[in-house]
């Protein structure tokens, strides 16, 4: 018997349904350090606000970056979602 290869929408294994494989620890801090780039968003698959945090970071010469720590800062806090919806493991 063989392993049916990885499906996406359906849970991987050794994680609970409805819970991404992505940490929240690991978007928050790299949203606090890396935000001006929106990192923290690219990592969690949220690609156009990753996308718009680095352009609103371009065009204010670096204070756009503000938005990524704040952003960083919420996501340890209350955490927060993937792409998919799913929330964020610990």
């Amino acid at each position: 018997m063989t392993t049916p290869p990885y499906q996406p929408g359906y849970p991987q294994p050794g994680y609970p349904q409805g819970v991404s494989d992505k940490s929240k620890v690991v978007a928050g801090v790299l949203g606090i350090l890396l935000g001006v780039f929106g990192a923290g968003r690219f990592y969690m698959g949220d690609i156009k606000i990753g996308v718009l945090q680095l352009v609103v970071s371009l065009v204010t010469c670096g204070f756009g970056s503000l938005w990524g720590l704040i952003d960083g800062i919420l996501i340890l806090v209350n955490g927060g979602t993937d792409a998919q919806g799913r929330p964020l493991r610990d």
